[in-house]
């Protein structure tokens, strides 16, 4: 891990921070203490109940907004890699030396991520289901085949999610022979055969094998944004193939239920679709219509990703809360518990984004 001072008038693609900002934003957001609130009983019922949900995964079959943020993560890793092998290799470093920098940092992702887990069970363990430890193979995967044609890129990508798909239909070992039932399934197996345990809320680690094509489809829209086209044929791409796969996801799920937890085809085909509505968003957003300056506020938060991640993970939230605490009782006590459960979220959230603006205007980037 290495701490950066960047020239900032170096050139960037602002919508790509946008888009990571934005997805980064709402995630360190669950650290607050906040989406909690927003479904208590108290609320039941209403439009904050609504809202409220869509800021918590979906137990099982179906999708909701929160389901969406991990592909967003995974993807925009993806996005991002062709424009940093490609400065990477105009400053005249060989592919060789690229590679080796891809692997240590694969191996970087991996570490920190069993971290994650072990600093919250406060012993060593051998947990695979944390992004990072995700990420850190899924990244590796797309890097070592970026080069490959667009058209072989894409047929890996699917080769995967068929891959497991078949596994999960056809795994022979009795009890792991039903592929949509939480615990009792390939992957539920795998995780016993990885780990010798189950993740409570069913996550499976072998997840890692379809959601690498989201970090694939990340690299693909990548190149096609460094292409040579117009602005508008790119967003026109970009848009025409996510709402092909929204289509095509929700169409599938009466065959393949939408199901985030064991990443099944049509949840990620809804995942990879949204994805790159969203890119092409962003880049028509900030980089063809020039509204760059709300988008900033999130862009800083999308400069400093891995900073702000680990700060949460590894306790930022109740860093801060403990350090607000006096002061937001003193001005919001009165509110009553719930009012000054928000109130206090709304500052850390606020000390969240602090925090990287800091971070930017001193021209400090966490890279590794």
């Amino acid at each position: 891990m290495a701490v950066l001072k960047q020239n900032l008038k170096s050139k960037r693609l602002l919508s790509l921070d946008f888009f990571r900002g934005f997805t980064m934003f709402v995630l360190v957001g669950e650290a607050t203490g906040l989406f909690p609130l927003l479904v208590s009983s108290q609320f039941e019922g209403t439009f904050i109940y609504s809202i409220g949900t869509q800021f918590h995964h979906h137990p099982w079959h179906g999708l909701r907004a929160w389901d969406l943020v991990e592909p967003f993560f995974m993807f925009i890793v993806g996005v991002a890699l062709p424009f940093s092998v490609f400065k990477r290799l105009d400053r005249g470093d060989s592919f060789r030396m690229i590679t080796r920098h891809a692997v240590k940092r694969s191996v970087t992702l991996f570490i920190l991520g069993i971290v994650i887990y072990s600093v919250y069970a406060g012993k060593p363990v051998w947990e695979l289901w944390n992004v990072l430890t995700q990420l850190a193979f899924t990244y590796l995967f797309a890097f070592l085949i970026m080069r490959k044609k667009i058209s072989t890129q894409l047929l890996i990508s699917f080769g995967l999610l068929i891959l497991s798909d078949l596994l999960y239909r056809f795994w022979p070992v009795p009890g792991f022979d039903q592929p949509f039932v939480p615990d009792h399934n390939f992957g539920s197996w795998m995780d016993l055969f990885l780990m010798g345990k189950l993740e409570p809320d069913h996550w499976v680690a072998i997840n890692v094998l379809p959601t690498t094509a989201f970090t694939v489809w990340g690299v693909i829209a990548g190149i096609i944004l460094r292409s040579e086209r117009k602005d508008m044929e790119k967003i026109k791409i970009l848009l025409i193939w996510g709402l092909i796969g929204v289509v095509a996801g929700y169409s599938l799920d009466g065959v393949i239920p939408i199901i985030k937890k064991i990443c099944t085809v049509s949840f990620m085909l809804v995942g990879g679709g949204w994805s790159l509505i969203a890119l092409a968003f962003s880049f028509w957003l900030v980089d063809v219509k020039k509204i760059q300056k709300v988008p900033l506020f999130f862009a800083i938060v999308g400069m400093n990703p891995l900073f702000i991640y680990l700060f949460t993970n590894f306790g930022g939230g109740d860093f801060l809360h403990h350090i607000i605490k006096p002061f937001a009782v003193g001005l919001f006590g009165w509110t009553g518990d719930t009012g000054l459960g928000i109130a206090s979220g709304l500052i850390v959230w606020f000390l969240f984004w602090y925090l990287t603006y800091w971070l930017y205007k001193k021209k400090i980037f966490i890279r590794i």
